[in-house]
């Protein structure tokens, strides 16, 4: 959980930090761009929000994870079909749909589970 592959690259409880943190943003920019016309959200840097990480358990990112992916899972299931073509521009990405914002963070998460997947193989075959 806490071995990284390389230098410069995260261990897995890194990852589930990651991910616990990029869940809250997309729950941040879910719910502004539903009660905001056409806002602008804010990028961060997610080496810099990594510096924390020594502070939280895998089980405790996990857990947060879970709880606000349910969070949002509701909230996305609940909403009308006219609401995922609300405007949210992004600095670095430019204008988008709230429908885009949700597939990313579908996409976000597969790319994430890859490099698990890859942690656990290694860490299987004795590879580190």
């Amino acid at each position: 959980m806490n071995r990284a592959p390389a230098p410069g690259k995260w261990s897995v409880r890194e990852i589930l930090c990651h991910l616990a943190d990029c869940e809250i943003v997309f729950a941040f920019r879910i719910r502004q761009t539903l009660a905001e016309n056409a806002p602008v959200i804010q990028p961060f840097d997610q080496e810099l929000w990594g510096r924390n990480y020594g502070a939280y358990s895998a089980r405790a990112a996990l857990n947060v994870f879970t709880a606000v992916r349910a969070w949002n899972t509701a909230l996305i299931a609940s909403l009308p079909a006219d609401a995922f073509a609300r405007a949210v521009t992004h600095p670095e990405r430019g204008t988008m749909t709230l429908a885009t914002v949700v597939e990313t963070m579908g996409g976000h998460d597969l790319n994430h589970l890859k490099q698990v997947e890859q942690h656990a193989a290694s860490s299987l075959s004795g590879v580190a």
